[in-house]
Order: C-alpha cells, then sequence, then structure tokens
C-alpha cells in the first residue's frame, strides 16, 4: 500500500505528458510538399556568356536605355510612329512654312533631331557631343573603321557637302535602316529611320 501511493504523484505527470503527446497535431505535410515541388522544378539553363535569350534579343525603343538608339527608334519615339502625347520631343526652332515635315528637338537629348513627316516619326538624327549610341557601342565621334568593322556592308557614297574622302554610309535593304555621314574619318551624324527621308540633307529639305 505505501508502494502505491508513493509512485502515484509520479504516474499523474507521466500520464499528461503521454496525453498531450498523443493529441498534439502532425506537422502540416504541405510545407514540405511545398519545398519539394519547388527542388524538382527545373531551373532556367545558364546563358553562355554574351549570348541573350530570344526574350531580350530585339529590344524595342520603350525598353531600351534612353541613351541607346535602335532600328526602331528612341526613348518614346517609335520610327513610323507619332509622337506619343507627353513626349518632350517638340517643335523649336525654324521651320519650312506650309510644310508637314517638321524638325523636333528634346531638351533631355542634346544633340539629337527627329524629322515628323505627316504626322509620322521618319528620322532620327545624332549628332555633335551627345552620348546616344547603337547597342554595337556606336555614335558620334566613333571611326570609321569601327562602323565598316561593325556593318561591313554598308553602301558609300560621296558626301553633298564635304570633299572626299567624306562619305555617306548607308544600310542597304529595307526601311528602317541606318546612315552615317563620315567626316575626318569619323562620324559627324549617325540616322535611323525610313527612305526619303533618311536621305535627306538638308533636314526636311
Amino acid at each position: 500500500m505505501k508502494t502505491w501511493l508513493s509512485l502515484t504523484p509520479l504516474a499523474v505527470p507521466l500520464a499528461l505528458v503521454l496525453v498531450s503527446a498523443c493529441s498534439s497535431p502532425e506537422p502540416a505535410a504541405s510545407d514540405d510538399a511545398g519545398l519539394a515541388s519547388e527542388a524538382a522544378m527545373p531551373s532556367a539553363p545558364a546563358l553562355p556568356s554574351g549570348m541573350a535569350s530570344s526574350e531580350t534579343q530585339g529590344t524595342s525603343a520603350s525598353t531600351a536605355p534612353s541613351d541607346t538608339i535602335t532600328l526602331e527608334g528612341l526613348g518614346d519615339l517609335v520610327i513610323g510612329k507619332p509622337v506619343p502625347a507627353g513626349s518632350s520631343f517638340a517643335v523649336r526652332g525654324a521651320q519650312i512654312p506650309d510644310s508637314t515635315c517638321k524638325t523636333l528637338s528634346s531638351p533631355d537629348y542634346p544633340g539629337v533631331y527627329a524629322m515628323v513627316n505627316d504626322d509620322e516619326v521618319r528620322r532620327i538624327s545624332v549628332g555633335g557631343t551627345s552620348p546616344v549610341k547603337l547597342v554595337e557601342g556606336i555614335g558620334p565621334g566613333s571611326s570609321e573603321k569601327a562602323v565598316l568593322k561593325a556593318f561591313p556592308s554598308f553602301q558609300a557614297t560621296p558626301h553633298q557637302y564635304v570633299a572626299a574622302p567624306a562619305k555617306y554610309l548607308t544600310q542597304p535593304g529595307k526601311d528602317p535602316r541606318l546612315r552615317f555621314e563620315i567626316e575626318g574619318g569619323k562620324v559627324s551624324v549617325m540616322h535611323v529611320g525610313l527612305m526619303p527621308e533618311l536621305g535627306y540633307v538638308e533636314g526636311c529639305a
């Protein structure tokens, strides 16, 4: 009888511990399942250095950096499209009276001029000390050698106002395309746009 009474105080807490262990909920399987499912998902393969995925190739004007010009345009200007509302590009300076062709500029892009004809952006010209360049790194001040290395098929024609060896280097094929003015062996002006405006030598004239 004494032995039973001495064991009873120990048995009660032990029983409570056992009951508590049996009644506690099991860990949710969803967390482990979610981790397992994430671990099982294949990761995107690493691309070789210098290679872009199909989603990043052909960068559009709207997504390209503001100092990069493409065949599609520059910043919010898109070749073949109207100037968007709210654009910093606007008509500034003298224009040809009664002409549908206008020259636009922007304080955000010094040295850059856009030619608009019949309310469409037809050409974007980059010159002076503008930092705007192609993705190839070519812009005003680049050497003729660098241009021909990047674009060996461009066709050379005499410059209208500067004696040889000054020239124009124009991309063959379909619009939109590139055209470089070469003076002193370097790019003086770079144009992106559509013919015939791409070939104009006096602005809208």
